[in-house]
């Protein structure tokens, strides 16, 4: 999920073809509000033409203001170029407000073909936004982004900014200067380099991204709030641009207090996706208003967008001393369900459960796993969702097929991780049969819901229902007949599939294949592989299925949610960009798969939802929400 809200009116901020200025694109805005106005300067992109000699498309800045922030007007070009140090144009401006002036800093291109050398900080002064009243080359090197902090610190003026952002390796820096005209002084910038080290924000987490300054820092009750860009795979392509946020002590802005280890927000909708430059979302501006933080950033180099979020909430989530809203919250007696020595058959893992709310009780059927990693299914209970009241000594269900029996001695094989659905007075329970020798194919397999619960486990015979030399798994049937079909979701590939049929009987030239529902997406924590966690759940607003992802870079498993249209289930409807559970406590982070959180069943009571999943791939937790707080949640991502 991005944690931040777009707003409705979105873009916010377009390119206007009859203003030959800002006819090609009008993005990267920046705000600061001076009584009850909004006052917004942008980066505007001309229509082609010739400029100092070079035929191009020129940046310049724009100026419009608004009397809240979203609808602007009175449009005109506040900056274009002026001197040499910035013939080529004015790109990218941060304003703040300090000493009765609004300083602008932008990125001035004094060379051209564009090179890192040209490429340097430069301020405009202005009290009214009407009048320039000062203009200065800021930095004698390569630099960009630079922002000023609202107060001074310790007595002195501190900007931000990022240092040879076109000669890499960039590193976002803090400077203090004791006079604002400091700031534009060689000889200081000459002093400050001579300590560079001692200057620098340490945010990068991979010699592969790339950071950015974005807005100018917000001042917290926990300390500076910072947005910027952070670009994954920079320098390995293809990028993914994200937008994050750090926290820093009020008094020594080089002191993390705490910052975002996923993206606040990422490219996601159509006006992010597509235009000059595609798949960008880069914030220039933030601000509070009435409790709000207002994220301005630029989509797709060609238009300004907003974005929104309680601003207490992102400082304390940025901190790490509240969850986001709607996250699973774990059950503080986890895991509920460990190995057992004395039971031969799960003496080394039990983990990955199906669940199913019957009988006012809550249903755990579990893979184990032997000491020699064969799999099958155990059985528990829970009265209240949490604890367990009765837990089998024996198996419910061991392999009884060629296709599930094992093949090399001591390796993986058996029956795993079930998924179980009510149709009627009939429990389905698909699994991944898996000899350990061909590829993992789901299997499926049904009970009476009486033989059930009176423990008769009279299951009938497995059939193996996905193709054979493919590998598939994470299988699960919805819980009802749409269109006269069973309908049924599974994991081929990298991406989760659904497939309509109109009997369970499988075999010969009949398998389950169906189309590709939805795939995993780059940079979102789900960019390697997904599959379902457990059968989709009715809701008024949709089918609500999660699932888990797995990231390309840290191969962390990951529980999300999607929300599909009940009457036709091809259809997203919504689905979260950040995780509502990632491996985070030991039991999670540490077994026989190091940080994954697998869940394989949930149930709705009393309007709670409850998350039965597997930590590390050796023991069981639970975790809860609120239903409604995640339907919420979905409802604000629907997919545009």
């Amino acid at each position: 999920m991005s944690l931040l809200t777009r707003l409705s009116e979105n873009p916010v901020l377009k390119p206007d073809s009859q203003i030959p200025w800002m006819a090609s694109a009008a993005f990267n805005g920046c705000v600061v509000k001076d009584g009850r106005t909004f006052h917004l300067v942008y980066r505007a992109v001309s229509a082609p033409g010739e400029f100092d000699g070079v035929y191009m498309e020129r940046s310049t800045i724009g100026y419009a203001e608004s009397a809240d922030g979203v609808h602007f007007h009175g449009h005109r070009q506040l900056i274009a170029p002026q001197e040499e140090w910035e013939r080529y144009g004015c790109e990218d401006p941060r304003v703040t407000e300090i000493d009765g002036s609004f300083y602008i800093f932008y990125t001035a291109l004094g060379t051209y073909p564009f090179s890192a050398e040209g490429i340097k900080v430069a301020v405009a002064v202005t009290k009214d936004f009407k009048t320039i009243e000062e203009r200065r080359l800021v930095t004698p090197f390569n630099a960009k982004a630079m922002v000023l902090f609202p107060e001074k610190i310790h007595g002195k003026y501190a900007v931000l900014f990022t240092m040879h952002t076109d000669m890499p390796p960039a590193r976002i820096c803090v400077a203090l200067a004791g006079r604002i005209e400091d700031l534009w002084s060689h000889s200081f910038w000459r002093r400050w380099s001579d300590s560079l080290n001692e200057h620098i924000l340490y945010l990068q987490r991979s010699e592969k991204d790339h950071v950015e300054v974005g807005a100018p820092p917000v001042l917290t009750r926990n300390g500076w709030l910072i947005i910027y860009s952070y670009i994954q795979n920079y320098f390995s392509p293809p990028p993914v641009f994200g937008i994050e946020a750090v926290l820093v002590h009020r008094r020594n802005p080089l002191r993390i207090l705490g910052r975002s280890h996923t993206p606040l927000m990422t490219p996601e909708f159509e006006y992010e996706k597509y235009g000059k430059v595609p798949n960008i979302v880069f914030p220039t501006g933030a601000l509070v208003h009435r409790g709000q933080l207002r994220v301005y950033y630029g989509a797709a180099d060609t238009t300004c967008c907003v974005a929104t979020a309680p601003v207490v909430s992102i400082a304390q989530i940025v901190r790490g001393t509240k969850k986001p809203e709607a996250d699973l919250h774990r059950f503080s007696g986890n895991p509920i369900i460990v190995p057992e020595p004395l039971h031969a058959w799960e003496a080394k893992a039990a983990f990955n459960p199906a669940a199913i709310y019957l009988g006012g009780k809550v249903h755990i059927v579990y893979r184990a796993s032997s000491e020699d990693n064969t799999s099958v299914f155990g059985y528990a209970s829970s009265k209240d969702g949490f604890s367990v009241d009765e837990r089998l000594s024996d198996p419910i269900y061991a392999p009884r097929a060629d296709f599930e029996a094992k093949k090399v001695p001591n390796g993986n094989s058996g029956c795993e991780d079930p998924r179980i659905t009510k149709i009627g007075n009939t429990l389905y329970m698909c699994y991944t049969a898996f000899n350990g020798v061909e590829p993992p194919r789901v299997a499926l397999t049904s009970i009476s819901v009486d033989d059930f619960l009176a423990h008769r486990w009279n299951w009938t015979d497995p059939q193996l229902i996905s193709p054979p030399g493919v590998d598939d798994k994470d299988a699960a049937l919805f819980p009802k007949k749409i269109g006269g079909k069973f309908v049924i979701l599974h994991r081929l590939g990298v991406s989760i599939w659904i497939d309509f049929v109109d009997r369970l009987t499988f075999g010969e030239s009949k398998w389950l294949k169906g189309k590709i529902l939805m795939n995993p997406r780059t940079g979102i924590a789900d960019s390697s592989k997904i599959g379902i966690a457990g059968p989709p759940i009715a809701t008024r607003r949709g089918w609500l299925l999660l699932y888990h992802g797995v990231a390309r870079k840290d191969h962390d498993y990951r529980v999300k949610a999607v929300l599909l249209d009940l009457k036709d289930p091809t259809r997203v409807l919504a689905r979260t960009q950040a995780p509502i559970l990632a491996p985070e406590m030991s039991y999670e982070i540490e077994g026989q798969v190091n940080n994954v959180v697998f869940p394989c069943g949930s149930v709705v009571i009393r309007g709670r939802l409850f998350v039965y999943y597997g930590t590390a791939d050796s023991r069981i937790g639970v975790a809860t929400m609120r239903l409604r707080s995640l339907l919420d949640r979905l409802e604000r991502e629907k997919v545009k």
